[in-house]
């Protein structure tokens, strides 16, 4: 004799697994969550994209008000007749040129053209690295800028110590280019009309 293929429900075996109850749901629905965020976090970036370093900002150019300049003014104040800045010596960093005089109450005084740098340390004061023209030169600025990395300047003078203080007799067209770990100086003359 063969067994009926279809049986009365009521004779087979109660098994848990074939009713589906809400914690089953909620148990599937949980694994699958974990799977796809799984899968999205494993997965490679967009093509082609990668992350720009950023740069680091350059330090503000020293300010000159707070060097030290070698200038000797007999116990009176000096004067920062113009200043200009711009990276004279490649490192990214920029560097303060100034023009500055002992304050004088009549006639010209000569000028000094120094290089200053940052101080070593966060408020420290600006340090003159370079002496462009001392003023035993007896030279006057008139003009004065940084660029293409070298310092361009003015400078009016005199071609002997009979020409009255007040009225320089001579013109140089500067500049001041950092080579070899040094500022070269090149000059265009240029003779004044009185």
């Amino acid at each position: 004799m063969q067994p009926s293929a279809l049986q009365d429900p009521a004779d087979l075996p109660d098994l848990a697994h074939t009713h589906a109850r809400p914690t089953h749901w909620l148990a599937t629905a949980t694994a699958i969550a974990a799977v796809v965020a799984l899968a999205g976090l494993l997965q490679p970036g967009p093509a082609g994209a990668t992350a720009t370093p950023v740069a680091p900002r350059p330090a503000p150019a020293p300010e000159a008000a707070t060097a030290d300049f070698p200038l000797e003014c007999g116990g009176g104040p000096h004067k920062i007749a113009k200043r200009a800045s711009g990276d004279l010596d490649g490192d990214g960093n920029p560097e303060t040129v100034a023009v500055v005089h002992c304050e004088a109450g009549s006639g010209t005084p000569p000028s000094g053209v120094y290089v200053l740098t940052r101080g070593k340390g966060a408020d420290a004061p600006a340090r003159v690295v370079a002496t462009l023209v001392a003023p035993d030169q007896h030279k006057n600025v008139t003009e004065l800028a940084v660029r293409d990395g070298a310092v361009h300047a003015t400078l009016l003078g005199y071609s002997s110590l009979d020409v009255p203080r007040c009225c320089p007799d001579q013109k140089e067209q500067v500049s001041w280019a950092w080579e070899g770990g040094a500022f070269v100086r090149a000059t265009r003359d240029e003779a004044r009309s009185a």
